[in-house]
């Protein structure tokens, strides 16, 4: 099957062709053609699946072909993040570049023209408006936003949105909308609260389930059991041996991390940058441009990034730390080895991580390698996710290379609890 099958318009071809778009995922090539029925879509797809695409070509489509205005709002498109409004706004770009169909992007975090030009595209009319709840709301609640011409609702990244505390505010975003409208519904799982948002703004959907949440297998995953102690000099010496990577992601779990550790790589000689919620939306802005261009070899960033980042050919993705949430772990590794590409995701696991570890693992069905620690940074811990810790220890070397139960070979992890905040990213 080829895009042609759809039969879009020349215009959206025309986009696809020089894009080197061929061939629809799986995702695509199911959820197109209910979209183009006008009936309401569930779509259970995770990261890197080309959902993105999924909803975005068919509505362009028919712009492009006269059945939707062009200066005034029908698609509202939510997501979780800015990071994530301002990719597909960009994505939006690209194809429609010559069909000229119109997006903005609605997100908190900037000045006081940002909000202006926001408030401008909302009155005057652009055809696709791409936003994060929390903004979104502050327009509607201002009174000028007249969204009676919506025939699009989109929310991607449904349960992050759910896990950030933005349930009720879309619900109230659903209440200023037509009730005669298309609602298409994408989230990378679905527990019984995305059912319940669904019964909620959904009409008789169709449902489209890709598959479990598991990495790309293009991913080559491995791990290392270390002392906290450990970590630091144990990523400077693998980079070291990476220096020939272009593109190599760090997810830590603190916004404090990333700062300290893109100093301490700095200080090696890389090149690296951090990506915290604490960067002007300015400087975030900038660093993702770097790094998309590869002027930027090394990006340390929280999980703000994670499930928003749309950048090909990143080669390695390390987690500094392993993360609470065991589906943040597939979106983190999802990073790397998108588009059919192979890349390398490597994971630290300290004593109080194992647990989570295990979870990811079971989530997975997967057991993940466990990589030997380097002799000259003495030995880890034991794996051993079975058994409960107060506190990671510290005593990476402590213990000599040659008595301590299998170097680390042949472990496996853990997973936990969700933090639930409520901010517009």
């Amino acid at each position: 099957m080829t895009f042609q099958d759809f039969h879009f318009q020349d215009e959206l071809l025309d986009a696809l062709y020089y894009m080197k778009f061929d061939k629809p995922t799986p995702i695509q090539e199911q959820a197109i053609p209910i979209l183009q029925a006008g009936r309401d879509l569930i779509a259970c797809a995770q990261t890197g699946t080309g959902k993105t695409a999924a909803f975005l070509l068919p509505l362009i489509d028919r712009q492009t072909r006269g059945e939707l205005p062009s200066d005034s709002v029908h698609t509202l498109i939510i997501v979780p993040t800015r990071e994530l409004a301002l990719q597909i706004d960009q994505q939006m770009d690209a194809f429609s570049y010559f069909s000229g169909a119109s997006s903005m992007a609605i997100y908190g975090g900037g000045d006081a023209p940002d909000f202006e030009q926001q408030k401008k595209a909302l009155k005057q009319g652009a055809g696709f408006i791409i936003a994060t709840p929390g903004r979104l709301l502050s327009h509607l609640n201002l009174g000028y936003v007249d969204f009676s011409g919506i025939k699009h609702l989109v929310l991607d990244e449904a349960d992050r949105m759910l896990d950030m505390g933005f349930y009720e505010d879309i619900v109230a975003i659903a209440r200023h909308l037509p009730k005669d409208r298309q609602t298409l519904l994408f989230s990378a799982t679905m527990p019984d609260r995305i059912r319940r948002l669904a019964d909620t703004i959904l009409t008789d959907p169709e449902m489209i389930n890709i598959a479990i949440s598991k990495p790309a297998e293009g991913v080559l995953q491995g791990a290392y059991v270390v002392y906290e102690n450990q970590r630091l000099p144990l990523l400077i010496n693998l980079l070291e041996g990476k220096k020939n990577y272009q593109s190599i992601l760090i997810f830590t779990s603190t916004k404090k991390a990333t700062s300290e550790i893109a100093a301490a790589l700095r200080k090696k000689g890389f090149e690296a940058r951090e990506m915290s919620s604490d960067l002007e939306q300015g400087a975030r802005e900038q660093v993702m441009r770097d790094f998309a261009s590869r002027k930027t070899q090394i990006l340390v960033a929280t999980d703000i990034v994670a499930r928003g980042i749309d950048i090909k050919e990143i080669n390695l993705v390390i987690n500094f730390d392993v993360p609470r949430d065991a589906e943040d772990y597939v979106h983190r590794v999802g990073r790397t080895a998108r588009a059919d590409k192979t890349g390398v995701a490597i994971t630290f696991i300290t004593e109080r991580d194992q647990r989570d570890f295990k979870r990811i693992e079971d989530l997975i069905e997967t057991t993940i390698m466990k990589l030997p620690i380097p002799e000259e940074y003495g030995a880890g811990p034991d794996y051993e996710p079975e058994k409960r810790r107060q506190k990671s220890g510290s005593g990476g070397g402590r213990r000599t290379g040659g008595h301590h139960k299998g170097g680390g070979h042949n472990r496996k992890g853990r997973g936990g609890h969700k933090h639930n905040k409520k901010k517009d990213k």
